[in-house]
């Protein structure tokens, strides 16, 4: 009876932890734009970006892939002023090495363009809202949780926060798969048994 006793407590430890795992881990990769990449939008889809950043809700842990040929893009992270005028000089961040990964560590607005003059004109940037309302119309006046100027690093290569995600239906699926999962554990434990 004590061995049986001493096995339910090793696999609720092992449950208890496997669920400590899972609940802690909701970041997710988004490669922007999908399968149209990093590139001047389409003139029959000029608005990619725009509608590709409504479509996601985005939350701290989470990263932005952008994929683009170095040799004639490049991306860099503006303030709210520079995005809608197009100002490419003086970039919070600088990347240019065409597989740029941006870490969301804080809550906020980020803008991004191309580093290349003329393809923001073109409709190649983007704004990410996280953690607030979802993003609005990039010409509303909504403030900005960039500095009017200066660069903000931590933004992009600081460390990933935990942080629960604001959407449930993420938790919800998440939690599911971990009862799934512990209870093969459990039964595949006591099959052995």
């Amino acid at each position: 009876m004590a061995s049986h006793n001493k096995n339910w407590f090793l696999v609720s430890l092992l449950l208890i932890i496997l669920l400590q795992i899972q609940t802690k881990v909701f970041c997710f990769q988004y490669q922007v734009g999908d399968l149209n990449a990093w590139g001047i939008p389409t003139s029959t889809n000029s608005q990619v970006y725009t509608k590709w950043s409504k479509f996601h809700n985005f939350t701290l842990g989470d990263s932005l892939l952008f994929l683009y040929p170095p040799s004639q893009d490049s991306l860099i992270q503006v303030t709210q002023e520079s995005y809608k005028s197009c100002n490419i000089k003086d970039p919070i961040l600088f990347m240019n090495n065409g597989n740029s990964l941006f870490n969301i560590t804080s809550k906020g607005d980020f803008y991004f363009t191309s580093g290349v003059n003329g393809h923001c004109q073109k409709h190649q940037k983007i704004h990410i809202s996280v953690g607030g309302i979802g993003n609005v119309d990039d010409d509303a006046n909504s403030p900005s949780s960039l500095p009017a100027n200066g660069p903000s690093y931590q933004n992009a290569f600081g460390s990933i926060p935990v942080a629960p995600s604001t959407s449930n239906s993420h938790h919800l699926t998440s939690t599911f798969h971990v009862l799934i999962v512990g209870s093969i554990i459990y039964a595949m434990f006591f099959a052995l048994m």
